[in-house]
């Protein structure tokens, strides 16, 4: 795409260079080709040497608005202390599906970044070249400028900007990237670039959104989820000091769907005034007259009866087969049997959720903390009825995501409620809303079985997973399975079946979804093996992983046995496995593959007679490939087993007639600063393609505990949380 100087300044709207890749489509694992280059403001290189970079993907805690640009800012050789980082437009167009969920910002995004930066260093030193009349070979570029070793002559990317927007764009041959050992700013620890914000109490979140003339909603809804209001004392909530209109809203006649970005819209009572104080003071009057028939009737503790009952039973569908499990199981020296199970639980965001909307003209504007953007314009189009490009969606930061921000019903609700008054409205959620209306982690249900021979090798394993359902056909997909190729392709004879339990009780992905109920149960299970066969727990699961290899050649998203391997040995060592400990303290080891990632951990735990579990150290180690900013994986890894410790102490939601029990966090306890452990993270040195850590670690962190507090006790803890089984942290 070749523009003159004048086409480059009209697009641009400044003089300097701007420039970027179109978005790669979401699910496209294939590099951009250089032909597809079109200018649309993902750097920009201003004449006063500010670099500008746009962060492309929502940023919910996980570091993307830091690490991100950083891809670019290498390969571009920028100075990275004159970068300004600013998160993109949402726009399809540009920059493809824009979202945060799967740990897949660097592992989608790497290609695209690397040669977007690259690209812009070539034009610059094509600029540099021509100016100074040299061959282009001889110049090298650093921290911003382009140096010419011969002469002595450097210049500044800020001199060469407008003369590199004319530079035609190269061929693909012509782009070159550097090489690992080259990098000055990837594996670095770099501070992420809200830092001074979020701790000066700048306005960054959604919840700090200031409009002039804003106004600000609550909305109630059913305590039963699904319910629906018949009537309300609309008229005495009008006449409350501050409010401005309050106004039934009727919704979507279904309790939503299982794990989809839907359209469903909880039926409820909005309150709209000019101070959110006032908003939740005249909410506290509000009387509700609720239609339940078609609210929720579930009861959380009737559904682990009915999953418990059928793990006893054969899986009424089986999904896998191979070999033959009953003879295996008969001609076998040991048959070990075991039932996991963990509860219903919500994602409890700092931040609860939030969104501010303003209609006029036909069209509507959100300021809203998602992790899905690109799919909230096309939900609230279609919600409103409105063509896509009346959709206006501004990016902001969310105060955690964890997978609740993938839904957008709070939007929703937001849209509905600005089409009613005239001014932008922002709807906040209160704590009791976050957690009784969320779309909940499911329970998982784990019914496993295994064969050992005489020599305490594994030779057949069974998996019966009990799931919840909304249909009675499917179950709620992070309810389901994991048909992964480990340890199915490691053991002769291997059967995976499955058993639906009716819910209507709204679910959704959370921070490792399925991996994060499922490795309590398999890497539990595994340790239970390995006593049962009276051999090192380290050996028995290197052995099940078995040569290192793909498990499926050319997919970066299955396991590497080799990769989990080498995780596993090297938190080993760190760990000190195998040492003495004292009595009532030892160390428990995990490993799990989520995400594209292997981690393993270690924790060494001490219990005492009160059964009072002190988690004292976390060793971590994992295999992302090249870590783009060394500061924020750790970060991510330090953060998922503290959360992961947090759920696995005491967090769980119950549920009685379709009304969740717990309201705040005295009910639902984050872990607190005293219960932490010292957490020591490691990362191999890798070749591999980059992937992502806002959730690998999480999975193998319940298991290594309980691992440990079986080996300090001899109490195997099979249902997660451990204060159900009399256990506390």
């Amino acid at each position: 795409m070749d523009l003159d100087r004048r086409q480059f300044l009209l697009l641009t709207g400044f003089s300097g260079l701007a420039i970027g890749f179109p978005g790669l489509a979401s699910g496209t694992e294939a590099s951009i080709q250089v032909g597809q280059v079109a200018i649309n403001h993902y750097v920009q290189i201003k004449t006063d040497g500010t670099i500008v970079i746009f962060a492309p993907n929502p940023e919910v805690g996980q570091g993307v608005r830091t690490s991100l640009p950083m891809i670019v800012a290498e390969e571009l050789d920028a100075d990275w202390d004159r970068v300004i980082v600013k998160s993109a437009a949402i726009d399809r167009e540009k920059y493809g599906s824009q979202f945060a969920g799967g740990s897949t910002s660097v592992l989608r995004r790497w290609p695209e970044l690397r040669k977007m930066g690259a690209l812009a260093r070539h034009m610059l030193l094509s600029a540099a070249a021509e100016q100074l009349k040299v061959p282009v070979t001889e110049l090298t570029t650093a921290r911003s400028r382009v140096l010419h070793a011969a002469s002595g002559k450097t210049l500044s990317y800020a001199d060469l900007a407008e003369s590199a927007a004319r530079q035609p764009l190269p061929d693909d041959s012509a782009m070159v990237f550097k090489q690992p050992g080259d990098y000055t700013l990837l594996g670095r620890r770099v501070a992420n670039v809200d830092n001074r914000a979020i701790v000066t109490g700048a306005p960054l979140f959604g919840s700090d959104t200031r409009l002039p003339g804003m106004l600000y909603a609550t909305y109630v809804k059913c305590p039963a989820i699904g319910g629906r209001p018949r009537s309300a004392n609309l008229d005495e909530i009008k006449a409350l000091p501050g409010v401005v209109d309050a106004f039934i809203i009727e919704g979507t006649n279904d309790i939503p769907l299982y794990d989809s970005v839907s359209d469903y819209v909880s039926s409820g009572v909005a309150i709209v005034a000019r101070s959110n104080w006032q908003a939740l003071k005249a909410r506290q009057n509000l009387e509700v007259d609720w239609d339940l028939t078609t609210a929720s009737r579930d009861n959380s503790a009737d559904i682990r009866k009915q999953a418990a009952r059928l793990a006893g039973q054969v899986g009424a569908k089986t999904l896998v087969e191979q070999g033959d499990v009953e003879t295996a199981f008969a001609a076998s020296d040991q048959v070990v049997e075991s039932f996991y199970s963990t509860d219903f639980a919500t994602h409890a965001p700092l931040e609860p959720q939030n969104c501010t909307a303003h209609f006029k003209d036909g069209a509507i504007e959100v300021w809203a903390p998602t992790q899905t953007p690109t799919a909230t314009v096309a939900g609230l189009a279609k919600l409103l009825g409105l063509p896509g490009d009346k959709v206006t969606v501004h990016q902001i930061r969310g105060g955690g995501g964890f997978g609740r921000r993938l839904e957008n019903d709070y939007a929703r609700e937001s849209a509905l409620i600005a089409r009613e008054v005239s001014a932008p409205v922002m709807l906040q959620w209160t704590r009791e809303d976050d957690i009784a209306f969320d779309y909940f982690r499911p329970p998982g249900y784990n019914a496993l079985k295994a064969a050992l021979d005489d020599r305490g090798k594994l030779t057949a394993w069974q998996h019966h997973v009990i799931a919840v359902s909304d249909d009675g056909e499917n179950a709620n997909k992070s309810a389901g399975h994991r048909n992964s190729v480990f340890p199915r392709q490691r053991v002769e004879h291997f059967r995976l079946t499955s058993s639906l339990v009716p819910s209507q009780t709204p679910t959704g992905p959370m921070r490792a979804p399925v991996s994060n109920t499922y490795a309590f149960a398999e890497q539990s299970f595994i340790h239970e093996l390995a006593v049962a066969a009276k051999r090192d727990h380290l050996e028995f699961l290197v052995e099940m992983l078995g040569k290192p290899e793909w498990l499926k050649p050319g997919s970066p998203r299955v396991i590497h046995t080799g990769r989990a391997i080498n995780t596993i040995r090297q938190v080993a060592k760190n760990a000190g496995w195998g040492r003495n400990m004292p009595k009532g303290r030892a160390l428990g080891l995990s490993f799990f593959f989520s995400h594209a990632t292997p981690v393993a951990e270690i924790a060494e735990v001490s219990v005492d007679g009160d059964r009072k579990v002190t988690i004292h150290k976390v060793w971590v180690v994992a295999d992302c490939g090249p870590v783009i900013n060394l500061s924020g994986a750790e970060g991510q890894c330090q953060g998922s087993v503290i959360d992961g410790i947090s759920t696995l102490a005491r967090q769980s939601i119950s549920i009685k007639a379709g009304r969740v029990e717990q309201s705040n966090f005295h009910q639902y306890p984050l872990l607190r600063i005293d219960q932490h452990p010292e957490i020591d993270v490691q990362f191999l040195r890798s070749d591999f393609a980059p992937t992502g850590m806002g959730e690998p670690a999480l999975p193998p962190i319940a298991a290594a505990v309980c691992n440990a507090i079986y080996s300090a006790t001899g109490h195997r803890i099979r249902h997660m949380p451990i204060s159900s089984e009399g256990f506390s942290i």
